[in-house]
């Protein structure tokens, strides 16, 4: 065995902290290493060159690399390794950037704990073994999970390039939040115009498959070759019988909430979810179906001309393989009722953004007017308050929301558009504008007399005047003294927020969730649309807060991914796999439940007992499916479980060394 060790510099990123020359003159004294050499940048074209050179004139057979993550360049140095004849798992790095030179301030103790970090890359390298990846057959169908924007542009990115989708959405409609829009910004496009012709695109497309109405129900296998369990719940309307006149919707008694319109109108128990809807048939809710309820009415099935009306229809659950999935699940919107201060669910003139929002749309529940809900009037001074629930460590979420503030700057410009003579006050921590036009979009919302104030709001109260108006309480720091304004109505930019039950989709798809519950990327740079779950792919706001183009681009790059694999027809599976020694396996298989890929199964393996053959159990690993999250070996009382690449005996030779 012939080690090389080769230590970075990555310019002043470690150089400044630690002393690599000492690191790598000390390590010419440990056993089997052969050569040590610092430089000032390994990841580039000329720090390849010089470990390729070193391979060749001192016939190395292993790489340590100290350097940064291996998450950042670990693929880098393991095709150099290959491309020299080499096994790519025969280079160790170990990291001494962020676990060293940028976390401490004491170059002696940071040379120190660098030099120890080498060592155990070293001690680990004795020990390792040769990995190899099988090749996998990939499935050329994808599934895309969820129907708003993002979800509707990747299925039609995956669709054109000739490949077939399925697109499932829970509602009965696809479109998503971008739906309940009236104009986007900057450009104040109409919603509807540029949404609509994409959802018709995706329903009349030949290689989409849209279920509406639908809820992923299981998730198994791996990249390449997922099982899915999708459960289309009962619409209690055949849509080949529905012709969509919609007498049935004008007949129905039976009146609930309209959530489409955030609960500010009605809509019946029979219902399409919007005029456009996409497919535009109607289904029916068992919830509040009085039917349903108690047996009695039949109202739709008896005026329905065509016969369309089934209330024995059942669940069906549908069963399908696919190479490739994308998650597109959405948002919600925060209710601020644990806002005390704002008064919001107590007072009606305190509306979130969204609620103004669908009364600013002309389909909405007040058909385009801006109305005080407690007096159907226009009202006259609207007051907005920005960041509620968000950059709010105490109350809310810390993170931005990322939108609110250009939504915020529409909603005054539509005002002053709509209905001059309005005055709209706008309070804000600051305004936040990162993105093409928007500088633009904002200082023309001030041009047009959207008065902004830099402060906070302490409260908001009812005047308990005659015209039930309110008081925002706040202050103004660019005046340094305290506010308050009498408004008409108040507008909350309340946060976004993950799926309610995100976490749920995260288990079934095993991805994880960063710690306020958006879906998290590979990697924030290198791999952001990519998950840790192999062909399981990110689009849009369950990855966190985005704005339009934003999500539709990054729809497009996960549709690319799914493209190129299944251009590919094949993938290479996770080389650091679990192993068991089943010699020494008890069978106890409490390995198989802490699984999160359901790669562990029980097999038997045929021995002689003094004389006689038994069968004996021991886990098995489905190589395919085990993506060497190392759980297992944790949990392995026998220790007869070992991840490639990470063996017991490795590891404790890094113990050992130091």
């Amino acid at each position: 065995m012939r080690i090389g060790v080769f230590i970075c510099w990555c310019g002043s990123n470690i150089k400044n902290m630690v002393d690599v020359e000492k690191v790598a003159e000390e390590v010419k004294s440990m056993p089997r290493v052969v050569y040590s050499q610092d430089v000032q940048y390994l990841c580039s074209e000329v720090g390849q060159a010089d470990i390729s050179k070193a391979i060749d004139e001192h016939n190395l057979d292993r790489v340590v690399i100290g350097a940064c993550s291996p998450r950042m360049h670990e693929t880098t140095f393991q095709k150099l390794l290959e491309g020299k004849g080499l096994n790519p798992y025969y280079v160790e790095i170990a990291n001494i950037r962020e676990q060293c030179s940028w976390v401490h301030s004491d170059k002696e103790k940071a040379t120190e704990k660098a030099l120890e970090l080498v060592k155990k890359a070293v001690a680990k390298s004795y020990y390792s073994i040769p990995l190899s990846s099988d090749l996998l057959e990939v499935n050329k169908k994808a599934l895309v999970v969820g129907g708003g924007i993002a979800g509707i542009q990747a299925a039609l990115d995956i669709a054109d390039a000739g490949y077939p989708v399925d697109l499932v959405e829970r509602e009965p409609s696809i479109g998503g939040r971008m739906a309940q829009f009236d104009k986007t910004f900057p450009t104040l496009d109409c919603s509807a115009c540029i949404l609509t012709p994409k959802m018709v695109e995706a329903a009349t497309h030949e290689n989409i498959n849209l279920y509406t109405y639908s809820e992923i129900e299981d998730v198994s296998g791996y990249v390449g070759n997922f099982k899915v369990k999708i459960k289309q719940k009962a619409k209690s309307v055949k849509a080949d019988k529905c012709n969509g006149c919609g007498d049935c919707i004008e007949k129905c008694p039976k009146k609930v909430a309209n959530e489409f319109d955030e609960g500010s109108s009605k809509r019946k128990a029979i219902y399409t979810l919007f005029p456009q809807a996409v497919p535009n048939k109607p289904v029916i809710d068992r919830d509040n179906c009085i039917y349903f309820e108690k047996g009695k009415c039949g109202v739709c099935q008896k005026i329905c001309p065509t016969g369309a009306i089934d209330y024995e229809e059942q669940d069906e659950i549908i069963e399908s393989e696919y190479g490739a999935i994308i998650a597109a699940t959405g948002f919600d919107v925060k209710k601020p009722n644990d806002l005390a201060e704002y008064h919001y669910g107590n007072h009606p003139d305190v509306i979130t953004s969204l609620d103004l929002e669908r009364m600013l749309n002309a389909s909405g529940p007040t058909e385009g007017k801006v109305v005080r809900p407690s007096t159907g009037n226009t009202p006259k001074k609207i007051v907005f308050i920005q960041c509620v629930g968000s950059r709010d460590r105490n109350k809310g979420n810390p993170y931005c929301s990322k939108v609110c503030c250009l939504y915020t700057a529409k909603h005054t410009l539509l005002l002053n558009e709509k209905f001059p003579g309005t005055e709209s006050y706008v309070f804000n921590i600051d305004v936040r504008t990162a993105g093409k036009g928007y500088e633009e979009f904002y200082e023309r919302a001030r041009q047009k007399g959207a008065n902004y104030l830099r402060g906070q709001v302490s409260k908001v109260e009812p005047l308990e005047d005659e015209d039930n108006r309110l008081l925002v309480r706040g202050y103004d720091s660019s005046l340094g003294e305290q506010v308050e304004i009498e408004a008409d109505l108040v507008v909350l930019a309340t946060s976004i927020e993950p799926k309610a039950d995100s976490g749920d989709m995260a288990k079934l798809l095993g991805i994880s969730s960063n710690e306020d519950g958006f879906f998290s990327e590979a990697h924030p740079k290198l791999k952001p649309v990519e998950t840790q779950s192999q062909g399981i792919y990110l689009a849009g706001v369950c990855q966190g807060p985005k704005d339009i183009p934003e999500t539709v681009s990054q729809a497009s790059g996960a549709s690319a991914k799914a493209i190129t694999l299944f251009n590919k027809g094949q993938v290479e599976s996770v080389p650091t796999t679990a192993v068991v020694n089943k010699d020494i396996c008890s069978g106890c298989m409490q390995c198989k439940p802490v699984c999160p890929y359901e790669a562990i199964s029980q097999e038997y393996v045929v021995e002689k007992v003094a004389g006689k053959q038994v069968k004996r159990p021991v886990a098995s690993i489905n190589r395919a499916l085990c993506q060497g999250c190392g759980a297992c070996a944790g949990l392995c009382r026998s220790g007869a479980m070992d991840l490639g690449g990470f063996t017991s005996r490795q590891l404790m030779a890094e113990v050992d060394i130091l």
